[in-house]
Parts: C-alpha cells; sequence; structure tokens
C-alpha cells in the first residue's frame, strides 16, 4: 500500500512538472538561450514569440528592479501568463555607475552592442580606475505573487574588445578573480559566474520548493 501511495504521490509531481510552462519576457535570442540552459527539464520555457507578443514592453523605470517588475506585470496583465521578465545592467564606478539602465541603449536607440561598447571605451580611455558590476534582477509572477532575484558579478572593463561568445558588453568584461573575460568563457562557464545565471539559480531553487 505505500507503495502505491509512494507511486501516486510520484505520478502526481511529474503531472504538475510537465504542466509548469512559464514566459520569459525578452526579445533577446541570446539571453533566451542562456535561461534555457539552465532549467531543468521539466519547465517549459516560452519566448513572448510563442504567446504573439511583438509590441514593445515598457520599461520606463529608474531602476533595474523596477524595470524587471514593469516587464513581468505587463505580461501578466495583457496575456495572462505566469511569466519572469530581467532586467541587466552594467555599472562602471568611475562613471558614477553609468550606464546603468541605460546599458542596452548607451550610445542610441540603435540597442547597438558595438556603438555600446565604443562610446564606454571612449569615456574610459584616460581612466585606470575601471572597476565594474554586472547586475540582473529577475522578477517572477506566479499564481497572482511577486517575487525578485538578484545575481551580481563584479569585474572590470579592459581597454580593448577581446573574445567572440556572449553578447552586449561580454568582449569588454573581465570577471573577478579571471584572466579571461566573459567573451572568452563558454556559455556553461559564463553561467556558472555570472549575474544572470546566479540570479537564474535562485530562480530555479524557488521553483524546485514552491508549493
Amino acid at each position: 500500500m505505500i507503495f502505491i501511495i509512494k507511486n501516486i504521490i510520484l505520478l502526481l509531481a511529474l503531472q504538475f512538472y510537465q504542466l509548469m510552462q512559464l514566459v520569459f519576457a525578452t526579445n533577446n535570442f541570446n539571453k533566451l538561450k542562456e535561461v534555457k540552459a539552465l532549467l531543468p527539464e521539466h519547465i517549459k520555457l516560452l519566448s513572448l514569440k510563442d504567446i504573439g507578443c511583438f509590441e514593445d514592453i515598457p520599461e520606463t523605470q529608474q531602476t533595474i528592479e523596477g524595470n524587471a517588475i514593469q516587464k513581468a506585470e505587463y505580461i501578466k496583465k495583457n496575456y495572462g501568463y505566469d511569466c519572469f521578465a530581467d532586467d541587466t545592467g552594467l555599472k562602471v564606478e568611475a562613471l558614477d555607475d553609468a550606464p546603468g539602465i541605460y546599458s542596452a541603449r548607451y550610445a542610441g536607440k540603435q540597442r547597438n552592442a558595438n556603438d555600446n561598447m565604443d562610446k564606454l571605451l571612449t569615456q574610459l580611455s584616460s581612466i585606470h580606475y575601471r572597476n565594474a558590476q554586472f547586475k540582473t534582477v529577475l522578477a517572477l509572477q506566479l499564481n497572482g505573487q511577486l517575487h525578485t532575484f538578484t545575481g551580481i558579478c563584479e569585474g572590470k572593463i579592459t581597454t580593448k574588445k577581446r573574445g567572440y561568445n556572449g553578447f552586449g558588453y561580454d568582449p569588454i568584461f573581465q570577471p573577478k578573480g579571471y584572466t579571461k573575460i566573459f567573451a572568452e568563457l563558454t556559455l556553461e562557464d559564463k553561467n556558472k559566474i555570472g549575474h544572470r545565471g546566479k540570479a537564474v539559480s535562485q530562480l530555479i531553487l524557488f521553483l524546485k520548493t514552491y508549493k
């Protein structure tokens, strides 16, 4: 009898896991790829394209946390899906934590990564103190409740671009304690130490224990 009960509980748990799906509120293919590589198989990740969301989601808040929450709440309110959204900023100490919330459009509305890096390198050209950090906040809307998870990676800005992996500012960000920069690391290695990987790991731990 105990064996049968255990099997029933296991079957119900597996059914729950198979039904668990979350929307990741991003149009960034690279972010989607990074997060998919971290999530366990029982969590089905949907993109904005999968739910028919093609409009620009508002990001009008003044903090990284605020923008992540705003995006998650937008999807929940307008599409009804449980979802999570992220916002990430690169904060350079010598520039009073710029570019911060403007990281993706630092050099203009075109949101071009090379333009952003070129602008940052130019601004730091005569500055030797180049400490910086990446910060990611994930905002999860699940069953009507909001939860947030934060990941931070300390490092510094290099003097020139290197490497071919990653995206965004990865070719000029050297994580603390490493000789390689983000763009020289494999996706697996970057996820182990990176800001987004840390935040997603907290999200996964929460989902595993969520009732």
